[in-house]
């Protein structure tokens, strides 16, 4: 069994390495333009190139996102810009639009380039098509059941990436034009205002008050609302079918939810290659539950197991997890005993909390007492982005995570 490459989200700098530290393989991040997630923070070109120096030192991977579906007005800007990506040395390109993959070719000639979701792979010709073009990995659509998936990898030689984790559109692997019509933000550049999440009625325009029988309470409908996807049960299969990267998705979400989705992924992919063996019905609980503590919308399989009827959560049953991000560890004084904190939950004495370490540990933290940089004592951590200090006979590596601890899931 060889172990697929795990690649996450890096939405911002701090997230990028997030992600690396708790268990990504490699990590996929936006420029300031030609990205699908124009309201993350994304990456300056000077951030690029410290995140692709930070990767490397680990021996890890940095893709960059230039995905959009690309119109005239970008073409002139996108040439200079792949030069750069190159000039930097990336790990590769993900690139959705055939006119620009022919650009990266040109101006970023030695830059592998990994085909995105929004190309809509769903068949082996296509992936065979793009194999041709010059492609080295391909991200097939969502759309996919397992024995497809399979069929595609037997057929074509190149590298397959699949989504296991995150959010999905209502549309074929996000090509949407709900949010271009409804708010004059175009999906297929970046700008997304989620209508898909928005509450709907169906009515007939000649019988005005009459709505169509759908399943429904009190707030009405949520018909485009999916479900997140969650296919971590199918992790032992998808190695086997020889999948060569999990993709998770996510590059609007806080630190702990990277944190923690990279952590289990790590986890059950190496339980399946050290154990050369499926991990065990317990052991996936326990991952779920990890999952489950970060907030979240009701899971689906998506279509891995052929059409669904759990995809739609038409009553927007979101799921506001157990554990809340509380704060990132900026440093140690051992002299001190001191765990210095960034606050970004207000949190205080008394209350249930963990460090989430990088190396996968959890630890238990009993707050009995609380400073502020000038020395003060303090009840509760108040201010965003607040510098706090905690007593810790125990070194806390800079990067972790400080989480409040749900009832559930307090030890």
């Amino acid at each position: 069994m060889r172990k697929p490459e795990l690649v996450l989200p890096a939405g911002d700098f701090e997230k990028l390495k997030t992600a690396l530290l708790f268990g990504a393989d490699a990590v996929y991040a936006g420029g300031k333009e030609f990205s699908l997630r124009a309201f993350a923070g994304n990456l300056t070109l000077a951030e690029i190139s410290s995140g692709l120096n930070y990767a490397h030192q680990q021996g890890k991977k940095m893709y960059i996102t230039v995905n959009i579906l690309a119109h005239n007005r970008d073409i002139n800007k996108l040439p200079p810009y792949l030069e750069e990506l190159a000039g930097l040395g990336v790990d590769g390109l993900i690139i959705s639009d055939p006119g620009v993959m022919r650009l990266a070719k040109t101006y970023a000639p030695g830059v592998p380039v990994t085909i995105s979701t929004q190309a809509n792979i769903s068949n082996y010709e296509s992936a065979a098509l793009y194999r041709e073009l010059g492609a080295s990995r391909i991200v097939l659509a969502r759309e996919l059941s397992l024995p497809e998936i399979i069929d595609i990898k037997q057929r074509v030689d190149v590298k397959l990436e699949v989504f296991v984790h995150g959010a999905m559109c209502v549309s074929y692997s996000g090509r949407c034009l709900l949010s271009h019509y409804m708010t004059g933000r175009s999906a297929n550049s970046g700008a997304c205002a989620h209508p898909c999440r928005y509450l709907y009625h169906v009515v007939e325009e000649k019988r005005p008050g009459q709505y169509y029988p759908l399943e429904e309470d009190e707030r009405g409908s949520y018909i485009f609302n999916s479900r997140d996807l969650c296919l971590l049960e199918y992790v032992p299969q998808l190695i086997e079918a020889g999948i060569d990267a999990f993709k998770i998705e996510g590059r609007m979400k806080s630190p702990l939810y990277v944190a923690t989705v990279a952590r289990v992924y790590s986890q059950a992919l190496d339980c399946c290659i050290n154990n050369q063996r499926p991990f065990t019905d317990q052991e996936l609980q326990v991952w779920l539950a990890e999952l489950r503590s970060v907030a979240t919308r009701p899971y689906t399989n998506g279509f891995i197991e052929g059409e669904s009827a759990s995809i739609q959560d038409i009553e927007k049953q979101e799921i506001p997890g157990r554990d809340d991000f509380c704060g990132v560890v900026k440093g140690y004084d051992g002299a001190k005993s001191m765990v210095e904190i960034e606050q970004r939950a207000n949190f205080g004495l008394g209350e249930p909390l963990q460090f989430m370490l990088p190396d996968s540990n959890i630890i238990d933290l009993q707050l009995k007492y609380l400073f502020d940089a000038e020395g003060n004592i303090l009840d509760r951590a108040r201010h965003p982005l607040q510098r706090v200090f905690i007593p810790f006979a125990q070194p806390i590596p800079e990067h972790s995570i400080l989480r409040r601890v749900g009832e559930k899931n307090a030890t």
